[in-house]
């Protein structure tokens, strides 16, 4: 049965019988469900319904109606126009809150929302409702720019608000906490959340100051506090990690396999420090492969329920930012005990897998170990190794054979995943260089080349295995999940590449990654394919971590969870610790009831954790470019279309910058925008502009604070034209929208908008590669697939 319709099933249950609480037990009978894993099943949809505020648990640990639950549950999108959206529901469209009914709610809040309308499709007029509650208020803390003295009586300053979507709000200081110097950046404790008599007003007390605004690092840290982002150890945290040993004592080694003579060997960029997965391959007699991924064991050191657990579950990953990593675990371990350093013993999560020549998983086994790495590899000396680069071959040469034999299984392994439909992109990755004071000085293309897929090749086909292992198990388990596509967002992209020429035979409403791959082949090398590929990424929902084995839609797996990088995400950790309790404890239902009601908490707390990590690094990214090019007013640059909107462009250079050509420095022309062509045209002139065009544009402002810049086209006049018709100009033009309905579109469009002009595309969130450098917004090891 599917997990929805078993939600549906039970809540209407509970709700009919609303006086009533039912135990897990009597509800799985009641359902007479022909399976064996049925009560798993009804506790993880109960779980879900608890987590949704629509049952309850009885002090007795029963089940029932939460008559409180009535209405949506969602977060609220805020629009600086007052009105706002609320999602709730990845298969739903967001709800349109107006100025009068949201309650003042904030962006991130999480509300109940009451429905007033469900929207009509045939005339494009989405759900509207009111919100009835702010559950939980996302801002609790704010930070800015401290300045001494308020007009207001009985406040001691204000903090100006950087953040776009507080731009228009004030944020007054109380007495009663810190008394900062004017200029100082400081994080302020919110007191009072705007209200019917003081809409555009926080107050609040400081309660830490971070440092002066010009001060090194500070720009930094003022955004990590932004995110709320754990970023100092508790004491007790600390005193746990001193506590561990250096090296591996000899009674750790007891019931575990010694493979410290196999010759295991790192690969990673050359500033690495935390080496979390040690690889070895070699030919079997049967003309096979042997891939063996072995993992650092840091569930060994992180024990369940102590200070250092509770803080990597609150931290829930690394967050790596320009100039700095937040690590996840203290460094005597990320950067010791659990880093797979060569030449010394280290415990190991091992996972033996066995390949045909073609690629095709034989034979694979799950177990602890002892290992120690023969080699500390880079990319950059493997890539030299597998180019035939003498000197390096020679410095290396008892290695050589493997690493080849290791180029050899990937190819085998790529070449399934492709057959298999998996979606593959080379979308641009930038390292920002900064100086010693922090200040940005360079911008620098990654290179990805063979060895940094090979270990992308090796860490799925981990991931790929273990989570094949307790699938088909039956246990329960936590997973990396990638979840097919709406229907709404297929048809729409269907319908924008059939415009563009492309041949579509597949089912939206069967949709598979290998129809977007076919898609996406067909537009290769030609200069619709970055529109194409960009275009299909938007299209495609984000991963997650979840108790559910939903499969992965972006690389077409079957099977997936993250296993390889437990030193940098807290989901890595619970699996191995998973796949320790299966193997002390079995399969049964006394094993499989430990860890049943926690996973689903776990997964959504962990997703939002690497949400929040992921905005924090695009953030910094995007501020630090913004700086670099500061120095840049008035150059000039190529620069490529990577969205189009009502209000304008926004523009990519190849050093991955991006910024906005607003409507109003378009002045050559009154551009229309065509929705169905995502395209700019000119009324007069039929100039187009699409996603993907190149242009030629000039830099006229930087505003570091808002991350944001502004650029103008250097010669509109060399756009090519189309002869895509325009309707006629209406009397009120067509950016301001003509009806509620189109300004709903426009301002959402805006909405997202904002992560685009701060830097950040919000592509390829399912991503799940090993790239060249471990501070890359996406080097943790296929955190984002």
């Amino acid at each position: 049965m599917e997990v929805n319709v078993l939600q549906d099933q039970l809540f209407g249950f509970l709700k009919a019988n609303s006086t009533q609480a039912f135990s897990a037990q009597t509800l799985t009978e009641g359902l007479r469900l022909d399976d064996s894993q049925a009560f798993t099943k009804v506790v993880q949809a109960l779980a879900a319904l608890e987590r949704a505020r629509k049952v309850w648990v009885t002090p007795a640990g029963d089940f029932q109606y939460n008559a409180d639950s009535e209405g949506i549950i969602g977060i609220f999108k805020s629009n600086d126009k007052g009105f706002g959206f609320v999602h709730y529901d990845e298969n739903e469209e967001d709800v349109f809150i107006n100025p009068d009914n949201t309650m003042l709610a904030q962006q991130g809040d999480e509300v109940r929302v009451k429905l007033l309308t469900k929207g009509d499709s045939t005339n494009s007029r989405g759900p509207e409702g009111r919100v009835l509650e702010v559950i939980t208020r996302n801002f609790t803390q704010l930070v800015g720019e401290f300045k001494l003295g308020s007009e207001y009586t009985g406040y001691i300053g204000e903090v100006r608000l950087t953040d776009k979507k507080l731009a228009s709000f004030q944020l007054l200081i109380k007495d009663g906490g810190l008394k900062p110097t004017d200029g100082e950046i400081v994080v302020v404790s919110v007191a009072d959340y705007p209200s019917p008599a003081a809409p555009k007003r926080f107050t609040g007390v400081v309660t830490e100051t971070i440092g002066y605004k010009d001060e090194p690092g500070v720009d930094i840290l003022q955004i990590v506090y932004q995110h709320d982002v754990p970023h100092v150890f508790p004491a007790d945290v600390l005193e746990q990690a001193e506590k561990i040993p250096a090296e591996v004592q000899d009674a750790e080694r007891v019931g575990r396999e010694d493979i410290t003579e196999q010759p295991l060997v790192t690969i990673d960029s050359i500033e690495s420090k935390d080496l979390d997965d040690a690889v070895v391959v070699w030919r079997l007699p049967n003309g096979n492969f042997h891939l063996g991924v072995h993992i650092a064991d840091v569930s060994h050191y992180v024990v369940e329920g102590t200070p250092l657990d509770r803080e990597a579950y609150t931290r829930g990953t690394s967050v790596y930012l320009t100039d700095r990593v937040i690590p996840m675990l203290p460094r005597n371990i990320s950067n010791g005990i659990a880093s797979l350093n060569p030449g010394v013993d280290r415990l190991a999560m091992s996972a033996e897998l066995e390949f045909t020549p073609a690629g095709v998983l034989v034979n694979h086994r799950l177990h602890t170990s002892v290992m120690r790495s023969h080699a500390r590899m880079t990319y950059k000396a493997v890539n030299a190794i597998l180019a035939g680069e003498e000197e390096a071959r020679e410095e290396y040469r008892d290695l050589v054979p493997m690493f080849e034999d290791m180029a050899v299984l990937h190819e085998a392994l790529a070449n399934q995943r492709t057959k298999r439909g998996a979606i593959e992109f080379d979308a641009p990755e930038a390292k920002i260089i900064v100086d010693e004071q922090g200040k940005p000085t360079d911008i620098q293309l990654r290179e990805r080349g063979l060895s940094e897929r090979i270990i992308e090749s090796f860490m799925l086909a981990a991931n790929e295995a273990v989570a094949m292992h307790f699938d088909h198990a039956k246990v329960p388990f936590l997973y990396r999940i990638h979840e097919s596509p709406d229907l709404d967002r297929v048809t729409k992209f269907f319908e924008f590449v059939k415009a563009l020429g492309a041949p579509v035979h597949a089912d939206p409403n069967k949709i598979q990654s290998s129809d977007l791959q076919a898609i996406h082949n067909h537009f290769v090398g030609h200069p619709e394919e970055q529109m194409v590929s960009t275009m299909m990424l938007r299209t495609m929902k984000q991963a997650k971590y979840s108790d559910q084995p939903l499969g992965h839609f972006g690389i077409g797996a079957e099977y997936y969870t993250h296993f390889t990088s437990p030193i940098r995400r807290y989901p890595d950790l619970t699996v191995h610790r998973l796949i320790k309790w299966y193997e002390q404890a079995g399969l049964d239902e006394a094993a499989q009831a430990k860890y049943r009601d926690k996973l689903a908490e776990i997964g959504a707390d962990t997703s939002t954790r690497e949400r929040r990590a992921i905005d924090t690094e695009r953030d910094t990214d995007a501020m630090k470019k913004a700086e670099f090019m500061m120095d840049r007013v008035g150059d000039e640059f190529d620069a490529v279309v990577n969205g189009v909107l009502k209000f304008g462009m926004f523009v990519s250079l190849e050093n991955t910058v991006e910024g906005l050509i607003h409507n109003s420095n378009l002045t050559d022309d009154n551009y229309y925008f065509d929705e169905g062509h995502l395209a700019l045209i000119g009324r007069r002139s039929h100039h187009i502009y699409q996603i993907g065009q190149k242009v030629r544009v000039r830099l006229i402002r930087v505003d570091k604070e808002q991350s944001s810049l502004d650029f103008v086209l250097v010669d509109p006049e060399a756009a090519p034209i189309t002869d895509i018709k325009v309707p006629e100009e209406r009397r009120r033009g067509n950016f301001g929208g003509r009806n509620r309905n189109e300004r709903r579109r426009n301002d959402k469009d805006g909405a997202k908008s904002d992560k685009v002009h701060n830097g950040g595309k919000n592509m390829g969130t399912w991503q799940d590669r090993k790239p060249s450098d471990p501070r890359a917004d996406a080097n943790r090891k296929g955190r984002h697939r």
